[in-house]
């Protein structure tokens, strides 16, 4: 059974997993496209780990909670101005039963949050301590914007965060979730090596540093001699030297400690 191919007991509601004692976190998405979420759970790291209870998903489609022949989610924005504005009452519908489904799986609280290019620029601290929350019963509901945006009475009223993944427009916030949920879970416990989690980009505030592998010269470009040294301090340092080199050039802002702050 994958997402989008199987109703659960609510109207509205697909869901992929199954119900695993002690499972790490419970993700609801409330989008339009159920069925794009299914990527997470049929490929790589996410798949693994969604197939060993490590996180569950539902997603929530704000179509099944209209009462209209057209199934209406989106009306003209007030004032005038282009394009459509997702209506609040079908998403707060959809958060209202997310939430009710969580706290029937065990979720002691709910954080919802909405993937908006206005939201806050989402950093690995954060990404972190969403993983951490997951990991004490801290549901996650994730509304995906579409259109123009979303009425903002229901941002004031139900929305706890907005999160940005970066300072461009799509044409939707379900590839931003996505994104959001893949991260979020390499955080769960069990899911990857602690040495590869411990040794990442961002972690430390650097970028992380070049990496090699056979063979050893490829189109007349050696490996740097001293990876093939086997003197580990002497390894250890260089790898310092080029994490630091790399985030100067590409990635100052992360040295000014805007970025690591957060």
């Amino acid at each position: 059974m994958a997402c989008g191919q199987r109703r659960g007991g609510k109207d509205g509601e697909t869901v992929r997993g199954r119900a695993v004692q002690g499972a790490s976190m419970r993700v609801d998405v409330v989008t339009l496209f159920p069925e794009m979420f299914s990527v997470l759970t049929a490929f790589g790291v996410s798949r693994r780990a969604h197939e060993s209870g490590a996180w569950q998903l539902a997603c929530w489609d704000p179509r099944s909670f209209t009462t209209d022949l057209h199934r209406t989610v989106d009306d003209r924005p007030f004032g005038g101005g282009p394009g459509m504005v997702l209506m609040a009452e079908p998403l707060a519908q959809c958060v209202e039963a997310a939430r009710k489904s969580q706290r029937a799986a065990g979720c002691e609280r709910t954080q919802v949050i909405a993937l908006s290019a206005s939201g806050v620029p989402l950093r690995d601290a954060r990404v972190r301590s969403l993983a951490v929350e997951a990991a004490a019963r801290v549901g996650l509901v994730l509304v995906c914007g579409r259109y123009e945006g979303i009425d903002q009475r229901f941002v004031d009223t139900f929305v706890d965060e907005e999160i940005s993944v970066g300072d461009f427009i799509m044409s939707g916030g379900e590839i931003a979730a996505m994104a959001l949920i893949d991260a979020v879970v390499r955080h769960l416990p069990g899911t990857m090596k602690q040495e590869s989690v411990e040794n990442e980009s961002f972690v430390g505030g650097l970028l992380d540093v070049p990496q090699y592998t056979r063979p050893e010269l490829w189109r007349g470009q050696p490996v740097p001699a001293v990876l093939l040294s086997g003197h580990h301090a002497r390894i250890a340092r260089w790898r310092e030297e080029q994490a630091m080199v790399r985030t100067q050039r590409v990635r100052p802002d992360l040295l000014s400690g805007d970025v690591r702050s957060k």
